[in-house]
């Protein structure tokens, strides 16, 4: 019961990490509250969560909209009386095009979600976060790092968020709010499984690995959580 009694924000529940994020969390005894654009994925992840005696609820949450930021957080402070976690899971890839195929629409497009976004979920909880002294976790990427082939616009957006993410712990944790950011390797969710089908791309990141094997999305998850317990 890793979490047990703290109530954390997850935005960006789909199918894979942001999913583990919401059943894993409420299994270490969290009570959660869920954004994501589908609604009725969410209202799935939550009847699973209840089933097994967790609480959670769930909002329809466009991270590029920052009405409804603000309404999914005031909805989990409304339903268990504080915040003292959010975890900024939703991202958008955009197409996979090489440089010169790229474009400044879909560069906002994708910045607008995985750095943008994060910014509004994260003003949205702070004042909940204060109070509580709670903590932040963006999930980044390797990408951010690394630049992969036909990847412009993700692995820019995803250093974006890294250096916010620096920015955001040096000011909120001067008001005792933790921010941490993690860069997970290749996590194999839906998006992940489709970009590294091929195996002459996927062998030469394997290399790379020790394990020899690309991460699951419940062994991020469980990293991400950690760093939102005491």
């Amino acid at each position: 019961m890793l979490l047990k009694d703290k109530v954390i924000v997850i935005s960006g529940v789909g199918p894979g990490m942001g999913q583990s994020l919401a059943k894993i969390a409420a299994a270490e005894g969290a009570k959660v509250g869920l954004g994501a654009r589908n609604k009725a994925f969410l209202d799935e992840v939550v009847a699973e969560i209840k089933a097994k005696g967790g609480q959670a609820i769930a909002l329809a949450t466009d991270v590029t909209k920052a009405d409804q930021c603000q309404a999914l957080a005031k909805a989990t402070a409304e339903a268990f009386g504080r915040i003292d976690g959010l975890v900024n899971s939703a991202y958008m890839h955009g197409e996979w095009l090489p440089t010169d195929m790229a474009n400044a629409e879909e560069f906002a497009d994708v910045f607008n979600v995985n750095c943008a976004g994060a910014l509004r979920m994260a003003q949205a909880c702070l004042d909940e976060l204060k109070k509580s002294k709670g903590a932040i976790v963006n999930v980044s990427s390797i990408s951010s790092f690394i630049g992969f082939a036909d990847h412009a616009a993700y692995c820019a957006s995803k250093g974006a968020l890294d250096a916010m993410s620096r920015v955001m712990a040096n000011e909120l944790g001067r008001q005792g709010i933790r921010v941490n950011c993690i860069n997970p390797t290749v996590t194999l969710t839906p998006m992940a499984i489709k970009a590294w089908s091929d195996p002459a791309k996927a062998s030469g990141m394997l290399s790379r690995i020790p394990l020899g094997r690309f991460a699951e999305p419940d062994e991020v998850a469980e990293v991400i959580l950690f760093l939102l317990s005491d």
